[in-house]
């Protein structure tokens, strides 16, 4: 083989090397989590048997796979582990987090390792860790209060294109925690305690509140509408029949419930 042939093929073999090596090159930055909050206004602080606030800024340049939020004890013991996986941001290249992990009340108080881990469609993977997340008993033994100031009438009937409301005020002698209002339908057989955003058509759920002690709300929901008023929107099947509309609101340092009367309304 001459002298030529030879730098060609090392050329050759070499330009493969370098095409090769920039190819395994990511186009993209990594993703990007900022402004985390972890319990009530930041606090690190979980309550047993209430539910522990998440939120963030995520953006993806390659958009986003995956979020995967876990929590463990430092020593990895048998103690308890929540590793919960969330899928529904896919193809996002940015969003708002903002979820409510609930703690039960089998979990023992302590320290606990939080990990927030963003993946990318690309692969590629971002992670913050808090080594200080506190899980302690609830310290609150007063209930929220709620009051209703206007509901429909008893039977009140709607039908397609109706505007359901509701509205009235929760306060709490410590923070709130949470207030959800549903609309069930009575042959669901649902106890107050069960209903929540994933059985029932949503007219409220909010957990963040401007004055921790009280919040005045105004709820409604046109009947027919695509999708109901979750932090996150969901499909609103409507069915006629019978229903009733619930208040529910808990505490944030008890995990304490507490439930309004129920407001029968007729679907047409």
């Amino acid at each position: 083989m001459n002298t030529k042939v030879l730098l060609v093929t090392f050329a050759t073999v070499t330009g493969l090397f370098l095409t090769s090596c920039n190819n395994d090159d990511d186009p993209f930055a990594k993703p990007v989590i900022s402004e985390l909050e972890l319990g009530l206004s930041n606090s690190k602080i979980g309550i047993i048997g209430s539910d522990l606030h998440v939120e963030a800024e995520v953006t993806a340049e390659a958009k986003i796979s995956k979020i995967e939020v876990l929590i463990h004890q430092e020593d990895n013991s048998d103690g308890w582990t929540s590793d919960s996986v969330y899928n529904e941001f896919e193809g996002l290249k940015n969003t708002t987090f903002h979820k409510h992990i609930d703690i039960p009340l089998t979990v023992a108080a302590g320290t606990y390792c939080f990990h927030f881990i963003v993946t990318d469609e690309s692969g590629q993977q971002s992670s913050i860790e808090i080594e200080d997340l506190t899980i302690q008993a609830p310290t609150d033994a007063v209930a929220p209060t709620i009051t209703i100031t206007s509901t429909p009438t008893d039977n009140q009937s709607f039908s397609i294109g109706q505007t359901i409301s509701i509205s009235g005020s929760v306060s709490d002698d410590m923070a709130l925690g949470g207030i959800y209002i549903g609309l069930v339908r009575v042959d669901q057989a649902l106890t107050d305690a069960n209903v929540n955003d994933g059985n029932t058509i949503t007219l409220l759920h909010n957990h963040d509140f401007s004055t921790p002690t009280s919040y005045s709300f105004s709820a409604n929901i046109v009947v027919g509408a695509a999708t109901d008023n979750n932090i996150t929107p969901k499909a609103a099947i409507w069915t006629p029949g019978n229903y009733y509309i619930v208040v529910k609101s808990k505490d944030s340092f008890g995990g304490n419930w507490t439930f309004s009367n129920h407001y029968p309304i007729v679907i047409n």
